[in-house]
């Protein structure tokens, strides 16, 4: 079951996104406050987590379709998710984004504590949470959201 959570652009109630520093799957470091300005979508996921797995591919068609319009995207593994099997995963399927390892469970606790996977959490240019999601994504919203936020200056 997929549940909505918004921010409301423009609104002094929208979440800002936390400035956390992340380590990728290649070994280099990363900040999200070093993304302001362009769309981020963070996907929490596990590879134990069966949604995430069958959902990978669908973010992979998001990721092509988007990053020429300037997305970027960070899939977070969970802590509890060993690095092998992360790295592992990333390399069979070729995932074309940043992989972060997030062995510590700091990113997950920056962005409200995540627990469960999938979480989708769309950043707009602003650093404001345009939305998070949690369960498997509805692809056609989330593309418009994403073409949205990526149309806007």
């Amino acid at each position: 079951m997929l549940a909505f959570t918004s921010g409301v652009a423009g609104c002094g109630s929208q979440r800002m996104a936390p400035d956390v520093e992340y380590t990728l799957l290649d070994g280099s470091a990363g900040r999200t406050l070093a993304l302001h300005g362009q769309v981020v979508l963070v996907n929490f996921w596990a590879t134990s987590c069966a949604p995430c797995v069958a959902g990978m591919p669908a973010l992979v068609a998001t990721h092509q379709r988007f990053a020429s319009q300037g997305l970027v995207m960070l899939a977070v593994a969970m802590q509890y998710d060993p690095p092998a099997a992360v790295s592992q995963f990333a390399g069979s399927r070729q995932l074309p984004f940043g992989v972060v390892i997030d062995n510590t469970g700091a990113v997950a606790r920056a962005f409200g504590d995540v627990q469960q996977t999938p979480t989708h959490i769309v950043i707009d240019k602003r650093g404001g949470i345009a939305q998070q999601a949690t369960g498997e994504p509805d692809t056609k919203r989330l593309h418009a959201l994403l073409a949205r936020l990526l149309a806007k200056v």
